[in-house]
């Protein structure tokens, strides 16, 4: 018969739950790794369901797992910097295709013990965006500065060799990166073909870099406990409320104009989608930052202040005023 005092059961239950809780990690890893080379396989004009096609979903699979993970992996190890307590990453896949045709709605990673102190939480707010953001940028840099021929988009639409490329469909929007780097596409080689935003999905690192950019976005507004709701509140303190304000304001407005369209279709600004999400922060979300910093005299310091404004200048040159629209 075994004999276990409280102390031990305590001990085994918390191995068990460690035990099962990474089980759990690594089979939604690999569902995510199923449903993103499913989608991967959609933007390409093949069959997701047939299985000789899975191939061609890889690419865009692990790409954009790279990303996540690489934003998940920035605020895990920067709480284990800081001994907060937390999972490794939760990765949600997402396979239905008409609803999300990318495949994820990311991953999540469960804090497990507060934290109270200002650098601990800008740190753990901080390093998730920008980690994911700079592998976004690369992955970006590389697919524009490495594009293949016409002839690529000709193999998936056979039909543009004798119409002509179409204009008109399912549209990703431009923001200030992606308009920078096909600038520079054109200044490092004028004759190269860029595709229009209504096919870049067809290229797995363009599809993924503007993927990883919008998701950056939106993590990085600071409102809430998202990311950029940890980093405003941590610099800012109770000021931290007026920079939600703004971009509130921002979100209503542009969801605004998204509505205008409907009766102006040349209003070509704004997205309803915005005034969604604007409802989503105030009524879920929230806008304000719960006050779990007891003292705000710890200074942050000169660095981290700069990769806080820095983190504000990524949401800025991130964010698209029209993110998908159907032209």
């Amino acid at each position: 018969m075994d004999n276990y005092n409280d102390y031990d059961r305590k001990e085994i239950y918390t191995e068990q739950r460690k035990k099962y809780g990474y089980i759990l990690n690594i089979v939604l890893f690999i569902f995510t790794f199923f449903t993103t080379t499913l989608a991967g396989t959609f933007w390409l004009n093949k069959d997701p369901y047939q299985l000789e096609n899975f191939h061609y979903g890889l690419e865009y699979s692990a790409l954009i797992l790279l990303v996540i993970t690489f934003h998940e992996f920035g605020h895990y190890f920067a709480a284990r910097y800081h001994k907060v307590d937390v999972t490794l990453p939760y990765y949600i896949p997402f396979p239905f295709l008409f609803l999300n045709p990318f495949g994820t709605m990311g991953a999540v990673i469960k804090m497990k013990s507060p934290t109270h102190s200002r650098k601990s939480l800008f740190d753990i707010g901080v390093a998730g965006p920008i980690s994911g953001w700079i592998v976004t940028v690369l992955i970006l840099v590389y697919g524009y500065l490495n594009l293949p021929s016409v002839e690529y988009l000709y193999d998936i639409h056979p039909e543009y060799r004798l119409s002509g490329i179409s204009l008109s469909g399912l549209t990703f929007g431009h923001n200030l990166v992606t308009l920078s780097l096909e600038k520079l596409v054109h200044l490092v080689n004028p004759d190269a073909f860029i595709p229009p935003m209504n096919e870049i999905y067809h290229y797995p690192f363009l599809c993924v870099g503007w993927f990883g950019l919008l998701i950056t976005a939106l993590n990085l507004m600071p409102v809430g406990q998202l990311d950029g709701g940890h980093i405003s509140y941590s610099m800012f303190g109770e000021k931290h409320k007026y920079p939600s304000y703004v971009v509130i304001s921002l979100l209503i407005f542009f969801g605004l104009l998204g509505v205008l369209q409907f009766y102006y279709p040349k209003l070509e600004i704004g997205s309803l989608n915005w005034f969604v999400w604007a409802l989503l922060i105030i009524f879920v979300i929230k806008i304000k930052h719960p006050p779990i910093i007891h003292s705000f005299d710890e200074p942050l310091g000169k660095f981290r202040t700069f990769l806080g404004w820095f983190s504000f200048f990524i949401f800025i040159v991130s964010f698209c005023p029209i993110p998908i629209s159907e032209l």
